[in-house]
């Protein structure tokens, strides 16, 4: 043989010699992401008979991890086991399955917590102070852990931690634990998001059970100063159960944040928060509680309503708002505080649909017909008053159906048989009025308040035409003592305008009337105006009179024979021009042919004078002809008339005979007369108007 082939053979032999020693003194190398699970093959103490795990050195494993390192365990006496460390991801929760400890009572459902335990890491400690086998109510949060997996099972999202042992239907079991919990949702925390409006109802399953009359748990360990108890929204099961906690629906519910709940020891569900709109209030009908003392009184005889946190109807309405109310330990009736509208007409309903059932009341009228009455009814129910209507009746549509409905039906048919039709129709406003006011305090005896009943008018059904012939008829009637009305306001209209015409006539003469008015207020005004001042200067003439009356007196004497003489003389000098006036008038009398003649030219003087200086019409407008003078042309009236006034005057003689002429005297007499006349413009205008 080779000497190359020798020393091969040497080196191996020399490292399998190496090897070998090394396993028979125990050598073990285990890295620093493992554990290392010790099993005793043989013990002096002897070998264990329940248990699992041997806590006084007997065979089996051992309470006690190898972590990373160099360990010497002889192989004829230790076999190690190497596992992972297991580690759980940021916001997941893992759960642990006892593989030894004590049994579960019979009440229990999950193993209880060992504070000493250490998270499940130290299983000495956790044995030797009480630790129990199967599920367990504490959890893992996040983090890496060195578990004995010979012990304990842990169960994450992802993946199953334990040690393989063989035993049968053990692995079933942990999967359908795995897979409950995967339903459950149980490998993440209880998310309660603000923006969602959730509630979580908490549903216990450890613990003691409930009182056959209780249906819900009552609230326990809410009191955050009592340390012993506070068991933080159920995250802590052990101190939830030392504070009196029962298994079974609790009326704790959760609100928003996170938990970190045992999903084998309670269940989450999430459930709307119970919203009290404007315009409602929430009567609350609880199922817990105590039993309550009634505060509605001996007079009340159809329930009772008690105080917050008792059972039954709370005497007090929730307002509007947001409440994280457990609906599983009670119910909230909505109940509407606005006007409702309830109406008896069918296929037509609130939004509230409390009349959905309602349709018009048949009735039978006094005169045989059978109409349909359509009616509505406003009402409305005090937010005080509210529990009483809901522990009489229950809800606001069984108040409606079973109460309202038969009421008022009633009512309108026992009026219906007291009317004919033609009255159901005319007096509707008298029939709206009076069952407004008689059905308030119908309504008042069930704790409502009655606003208004509305009255439509009456129908017949398809197969009858009756009603709406009494209906043509009356149509007709109407329409004709319309159309009398309207002929009768026609000729007052006539009337009105003849009386306007005439008022405008009235109104527009009443200028003159008003102008002629005001110049007599105003010469009355002036004149009264001219006696005050003659007033005053009467008075001032009669002060100056009595100064001036001394030196008149005075004057007057040394004027007196001076006045005489001049007298004396002035005298004699009027004598004489008298004498003289007195022969030429007398001439002037003879020269018109008598005195009378002279009277009368000085007259006509005078008169003619005046025509010239007045502007008013002396004659009417239109001058009707009297016919012509014998060859002479035409004469107007105005002349005959002053003809004649001449011949009257003058005693006859100028018209004594048919073809007298006139005198000298006449003819300068009535050319006068005309002279005058034709300054004057309206004679004139007058004159021009001559008919033949």
């Amino acid at each position: 043989m080779k000497p190359e082939i020798v020393m091969m053979l040497y080196v191996v032999g020399g490292i399998i010699g190496f090897v070998l020693i090394w396993k028979l003194i125990g050598l073990r190398i285990i890295p620093n992401n493992k554990v290392g699970i010790v099993e005793k093959w043989w013990s002096a103490a002897g070998s264990l008979e329940e248990q699992i795990i041997a806590l006084n050195g007997e065979a089996g494993f051992q309470p006690e991890v190898l972590r990373g390192g160099i360990h010497f365990l002889t192989p004829f006496k230790y076999k190690v086991h190497i596992c992972p460390l297991v580690t759980i991801p940021q916001g997941q929760i893992a759960y642990v399955f006892s593989r030894d400890g004590k049994a579960l009572e019979p009440t229990q459902t999950l193993g209880k917590i060992v504070p000493e335990g250490n998270n499940f890491q130290n299983v000495r400690e956790f044995l030797t102070n009480g630790g129990q086998k199967g599920p367990q109510r504490g959890i893992v949060r996040e983090g890496t852990y060195a578990f004995n997996l010979a012990q304990f099972i842990i169960i994450t999202e992802d993946e199953m931690y334990y040690l393989p042992m063989g035993t049968r239907g053990e692995d079933e079991t942990i999967s359908k634990m795995a897979e409950i919990l995967r339903e459950r949702g149980g490998f993440k925390p209880v998310v309660i998001k603000g923006s969602d409006d959730k509630v979580g109802i908490v549903t216990v399953h450890d613990g003691p059970s409930l009182n056959q009359d209780d249906i819900i748990a009552p609230t326990v360990g809410d009191d955050v100063s009592d340390k012993e108890k506070y068991h933080n929204n159920f995250q802590d099961p052990e101190k939830f159960l030392t504070a009196g906690g029962f298994r079974g629906r609790q009326l704790q519910v959760l609100v928003e944040g996170t938990y970190f709940i045992n999903r084998l020891f309670a269940t989450i569900e999430l459930i709307d928060k119970t919203t009290i709109d404007v315009g409602y209030v929430g009567v609350v009908v609880s199922y817990i509680g105590p039993k309550g003392s009634d505060s509605t009184g001996d007079d009340y005889k159809h329930g009772e309503l008690v105080e917050r946190g008792y059972r039954g109807v709370w005497r007090e309405p929730l307002m509007p708002g947001k409440y994280a109310f457990n609906t599983y330990a009670g119910k909230i009736v909505r109940v509407p505080t606005t006007n409702i509208i309830l109406k008896w007409i069918s296929n037509q309903s609130g939004n509230h649909l409390y009349d959905e059932n309602l349709k018009e009341v048949g009735l039978i009228t006094k005169d045989a017909f059978e109409p349909s009455l359509p009616l509505s009814v406003v009402m409305h129910i005090d937010y005080k008053k509210a529990p009483l209507v809901i522990q009489r009746f229950g809800d606001v549509k069984m108040l409606v159906d079973q109460t309202l409905d038969p009421m008022v039906s009633a009512y309108f048919k026992n009026i219906g048989q007291t009317k004919t039709l033609i009255q159901l129709i005319h007096e509707r406003n008298e029939i709206q009025g009076t069952s407004s006011s008689e059905m308030k305090a119908r309504f008042s005896h069930y704790n409502l308040e009655l606003e208004e009943v509305l009255i439509g008018t009456p129908s017949s059904s398809v197969n009858d035409n009756k009603i709406e012939l009494i209906l043509a008829q009356l149509r007709d009637r109407q329409i004709a003592l319309e159309q009398v009305e309207t002929y009768s306001q026609q000729q007052k209209a006539a009337d009105k305008e003849k009386e306007l015409r005439e008022s405008e006539s009235k109104a527009a003469q009443q200028r003159l009337l008003t102008e002629s008015d005001i110049n007599i207020q105003i010469q009355g005004n002036q004149g009264k105006a001219e006696y005050q001042r003659a007033l005053q200067e009467a008075a001032k003439i009669k002060a100056i009179a009595d100064a001036e009356a001394a030196k008149i007196r005075m004057l007057s004497e040394g004027e007196a024979a001076r006045i005489k003489a001049i007298a004396e003389a002035e005298a004699e000098k009027e004598a004489r021009v008298g004498i003289g006036k007195a022969m030429a008038i007398e001439e002037q009398v003879k020269a018109y042919g008598g005195s009378r003649y002279q009277l009368i030219q000085d007259i006509m003087n005078k008169f003619t004078a005046a025509l010239e200086k007045s502007k008013i019409d002396l004659v009417p407008k239109t001058v009707v002809s009297m016919g012509s003078d014998k060859g002479n042309g035409s004469a107007n009236a105005f002349e005959l008339l002053l003809g004649l006034l001449v011949n009257e005057k003058l005693g006859g003689d100028i018209m004594a005979g048919e073809e007298r002429k006139e005198s000298n005297q006449v003819k300068s007499i009535k050319e006068s007369i005309l002279g005058a006349i034709d300054k004057n413009e309206a004679f004139k205008e007058v004159c021009a108007t001559k008919k033949d």
